[in-house]
């Protein structure tokens, strides 16, 4: 399960790099899915319930952050440095691990 979990994010993790590295579309083709970072975290909340559980810089023009429900649902959301946030992935059965130590080799 948890490797499950570890592998969906790197998996996220590389998608969004990709989204990031490619040239912005022209304005007629951009996504419907993006929108400036206040908007969409607004809809979040009011419409899912949504909070930050967890945030990644992804390179120096974009970060990435995960926003969790107690019922499970979670949106992975990429923003630009101008403040741009579009939906890259969204889930059920969100779950949060507690910190481990890391084993002694």
């Amino acid at each position: 399960m948890v490797r499950k979990a570890i592998r969906g994010l790197a998996l996220a993790a590389l998608m969004a790099a990709g989204v990031t590295a490619r040239p912005v579309p022209a304005v007629s083709q951009a996504p419907l899915n993006c929108a400036d970072r206040s908007e969409v975290i607004e809809f979040l909340a009011r419409q899912y319930r949504e909070k930050p559980a967890a945030t990644a810089q992804i390179n120096p023009q974009a970060i990435m952050e995960i926003y969790a429900a107690d019922n499970g649902s979670w949106t992975l959301i990429v923003t630009d440095v101008n403040g741009r946030s579009c939906v890259i992935l969204a889930g059920k059965s969100w779950e949060s691990l507690p910190v481990l130590p890391i084993p002694k080799a």
